[in-house]
């Protein structure tokens, strides 16, 4: 799954390029994204009454971006269980780019009535499986686990 974002004039810091935190800013974009992408947005969280809550994040910064460079991240599902994700975020500069941070993020479901994680219902974990399936078939980051240091 792909994001494309460019880099606002109002994420670069006194250092002339783009500031830690909207790093994360963008990785988070990308997560939207994917939620959506996996049915679990922001339509989900109105119709089901329950959302991904983020336990933890790691990031790596490679290497520096400036205003008006144009990003692609890509996100990849590494594990699912019955109420968690465990996935991966790569960002690059522009499509054949050099690789500029990787994310990953561990997320898990939550009912927003009562506020404590709940396994995903049944139609949502079919579809998040099936996402899951064609994610195994991508050779897995070099990076993915040893961010968090924690697996399902």
């Amino acid at each position: 799954m792909k994001t494309r974002i460019s880099v606002e004039p109002e994420w670069v810091d006194y250092n002339g390029h783009m500031n830690l935190a909207f790093y994360v800013l963008a990785f988070d974009k990308a997560t939207d994204n994917f939620y959506d992408q996996l049915g679990i947005g922001l339509d989900y969280r109105a119709e089901q009454d329950s959302s991904m809550f983020t336990l933890g994040i790691n990031v790596d910064y490679l290497r520096e971006v400036f205003q008006g460079d144009e990003l692609l991240i890509t996100t990849q599902l590494l594990e699912v269980d019955k109420k968690r994700l465990r996935y991966i975020h790569q960002m690059y500069q522009g499509d054949d780019g050099q690789p500029v941070a990787v994310n990953e993020c561990l997320a898990i479901h939550v009912n927003m009535s009562s506020r404590k994680s709940e396994p995903f219902p049944v139609p949502t974990q079919t579809r998040i499986n099936t996402a899951m399936v064609s994610h195994q078939q991508l050779a897995q980051p070099a990076s993915a686990g040893r961010l968090l240091g924690k697996k399902l």
